[in-house]
Formats: C-alpha cells, sequence, structure tokens
C-alpha cells in the first residue's frame, strides 16, 4: 500500500451566510466572512490517493492523470469563481472550507476509483492558518 498526494491551487470568492439567518445572526456566527459584498481566498489543495504499486510503471496512478482528473472536475469549476453562486456541486451548501472540502472529495472519488486507486485525503487550506483535512465519509 502506498499514498501520493497531488498539489493543485485556486483562487476563489465565497460567504459565510445563511439566508434564513438575519444579518446580526450571520454576523455573530460568521464574523467578517459574512460580509454581503463577498471575499476571497488563494486555496491550496493537496489531493492524497493510495493504492499498490503498478509493477508495470511503478506508479499508483499517473500523477499526470491525477492532475487532469483535478483540473477537470475541480480546479477548473472554483478557479476565480464565486463559490455560492457558480459552483455547480455547492449549490444550496454553505460555503464552508470544511463543505467545500467534502465537495471536493465527491467530485473526484467515482473517477480515482475507476483508475484503480482510492481517494485518502483532501487537505483544503484555505489561509495560512486554516486548513481542514476530509477523510471521507463516515462508513
Amino acid at each position: 500500500m502506498m499514498r501520493i498526494t497531488r498539489r493543485e491551487t485556486f483562487n476563489a470568492a465565497h460567504r459565510l451566510f445563511r439566508p434564513d439567518w438575519d444579518d446580526q445572526k450571520n454576523l455573530e456566527v460568521f464574523g467578517k466572512c459574512s460580509n454581503p459584498k463577498w471575499h476571497g481566498h488563494n486555496y491550496t489543495l493537496y489531493v492524497t490517493v493510495e493504492g499498490d504499486v503498478d509493477p508495470s510503471t511503478g506508479f499508483v496512478l499517473n500523477l499526470k492523470t491525477l492532475s487532469q482528473i483535478i483540473d477537470k472536475h475541480v480546479t477548473d469549476k472554483l478557479d476565480h469563481r464565486n463559490i455560492n453562486l457558480e459552483v455547480d456541486f455547492m449549490k444550496d451548501k454553505l460555503a464552508s472550507t470544511e463543505n467545500l472540502a467534502i465537495g471536493i472529495w465527491e467530485q473526484l472519488e467515482g473517477h480515482v476509483l475507476g483508475l484503480g486507486a482510492r481517494l485518502y485525503c483532501v487537505k483544503l487550506i484555505e489561509t495560512e492558518n486554516n486548513y481542514v483535512e476530509y477523510y471521507g465519509p463516515t462508513k
């Protein structure tokens, strides 16, 4: 069993708010991240997959192929977008880093499995001080 990781970056805007709450409650819970004029981040994404090393290639999964999957299904949909308004897999979800990591996992899992590996972790860095790691749904 081996794990490999690919790093990608993207820039995106979002707002943390619940439309069923008034502005005051959103401000109390989400602070400046509830700003109605949005705010953005330079995200760093680490996608880790695991599997056996293929003796014919020496790879768990070709990292170029993994990068292409991430680009097509994640970064192309997120880069320079408004997560709340423009990202189909985040529709009707609170645009927290936690929910975004879950959404990214859901976008990638089937594609990685189809290539004979397993998604192990989605690590999403929002700021130099804040990041999440998602290891998939509880089984």
